[in-house]
C-alpha cells in the first residue's frame, strides 16, 4: 500500500493555567470523575505552571523526525495530532485532507499493546475520520515497538547514568525499579488476543533494559499514576509502597526507570521526581530517577524504521521474542468495564 503522510499521535497536555481544567474533563469524558476529584490532580498541573511538558515534547520529536526522514531519504509530509488537546486529532485529519492526503501512518507515543496504550487510538482515528466525512485519509498505526534497541538502549543507558549517582560502595544493596502506568486489573487481562499483553510485553522490556543496564542488580516491576475509584482493582504495588517494602528488606538505594513511557512528562516529573523521591528520602534510600528516551538519536531513528518496515518491507528490528502484528486483531484489548462510583 502506499502512503503519503506520517501522522505523530499522543495524548495531549494542557499548555496554561486555564486549559487545565477543561484538559482533565477532556481526559475523564464518560467516566463520571467529580469535579472535587478533577481539582486535586489540576493541581499537579498548576505545580508546573499549568503546563504539561508532552505537547513541546511533541514538537520536538516531531521537528527530529522531519529531519531523521529528510536524511534517509523518507518524503513523507510529517502531521500531529491528540487524543485530549489541542491540536486535536480530528482537527489535524481535516488539515491532512485538505493538503490532499489520503493515506497516512501514524506513530502512536506508547510502546504496549493495551486499551488505552494501543486500542484507543485506533479509536480515535476512527473517530477523527468519521468527524472529517468523505475525503477523510485512510490511517494505519505503525505496529508497537516495546522491545525495538531504539526503546530499549535509550532506557538501559539512562539507567546507567543514574545509578553513575548513586554511592558505588551501596551497589550490593542497589535496587532497579521498572515503572509503568498502572491501569485497571480487568483492562489488563484481556489486552491482547491471548490476554495480559500490556504486562508481559512490560516485563519483556525491564528484562531487557536489566540486562543491558545492570545485569548485576535485583529488579522489580512496579505501578504508578493510578486514577478511578478505589473500589477497582488496579495493578499492583505502587511504587510509593514498594519503595517502603524494600526499604524494610535493606535496600539502601533505588534507580527508578519509567519504562513504560517515551518522554519525561507530567506523569514522571510529579509521580516520580516528586511524590517518589519524596517517600524515598522519608525512608532513607538514595534515590535516582532514569530518564526517558524522549528525542534520542536512536529513538528517533526507530520512528524512521518502523515506517521504513511498511515503506519497503524492511527487515523488523526486534530484540525480544513476543510476537509483533501490524494490525490488531478485531477482539484485541476491548475497552474496560466502567464501574458505577
Amino acid at each position: 500500500m502506499a502512503y503519503d503522510a506520517f501522522l505523530l499521535l499522543s495524548f495531549g497536555g494542557p499548555e496554561g493555567p486555564d486549559d487545565v481544567m477543561p484538559f482533565l474533563r477532556n481526559v475523564t469524558r464518560g467516566r463520571g470523575i467529580p469535579e472535587e476529584r478533577l481539582a486535586e490532580v489540576a493541581e499537579h498541573y498548576h505545580h508546573f505552571g499549568g503546563v504539561s511538558p508532552i505537547n513541546q515534547q511533541c514538537r520536538d520529536l516531531l521537528d527530529a523526525v522531519t529531519a531523521e526522514f529528510g536524511a534517509h531519504g523518507v518524503d513523507l509530509p510529517a502531521y500531529w495530532g491528540n487524543r485530549n488537546w489541542q491540536p486535536m486529532l480530528e482537527d489535524t485529519v481535516a488539515r491532512m485532507r485538505d493538503d490532499g492526503v489520503t493515506s497516512a501512518l501514524a506513530f502512536a507515543t506508547s510502546a504496549f499493546g493495551g486499551y488505552s496504550s494501543c486500542r484507543q487510538y485506533w479509536e480515535d482515528i476512527d473517530r477523527a475520520r468519521a468527524a472529517v466525512g468523505p475525503g477523510a485519509p485512510a490511517i494505519t498505526k505503525l505496529r508497537q515497538f516495546h522491545d525495538h534497541s531504539g526503546f530499549v538502549r535509550p532506557h538501559a543507558d539512562a539507567v546507567r547514568a543514574a545509578l553513575a549517582g548513586l554511592d558505588p560502595a551501596r551497589r550490593a544493596t542497589t535496587r532497579l525499579v521498572f515503572t509503568a502506568h498502572s491501569i485497571p486489573v480487568s483492562m489488563a487481562e484481556t489486552a491482547g488476543p491471548d490476554g495480559g499483553r500490556y504486562t508481559t510485553q512490560l516485563d519483556e522490556t525491564a528484562r531487557l533494559v536489566h540486562a543491558a543496564a545492570a545485569p548485576d542488580l535485583a529488579w522489580d516491576l512496579v505501578w504508578q499514576s493510578r486514577s478511578g475509584p478505589p473500589q477497582v482493582p488496579w495493578l499492583e504495588p505502587d511504587v510509593n509502597d514498594h519503595l517502603a517494602v524494600l526499604a524494610d528488606k535493606g535496600v539502601t538505594d533505588v534507580v527508578v526507570s519509567p519504562i513504560g513511557f517515551v518522554s519525561d512528562h507530567l506523569e514522571v516529573l510529579w509521580d516520580l521526581d516528586n511524590e517518589a523521591a519524596d517517600t524515598a528520602r522519608d525512608l532513607g534510600l538514595g534515590y535516582a530517577r532514569a530518564a526517558t528516551p524522549g528525542t534520542d538519536p536512536r529513538f528517533v531513528a526507530m520512528v524512521r524504521e518502523l515506517v521504513q518496515e511498511r515503506l519497503a518491507g524492511a527487515a523488523r528490528e526486534t530484540l525480544g521474542t513476543l510476537p509483533h502484528w501490524d494490525v490488531c486483531p478485531l477482539d484485541c484489548c476491548p475497552a474496560p468495564r466502567r464501574h458505577k462510583s
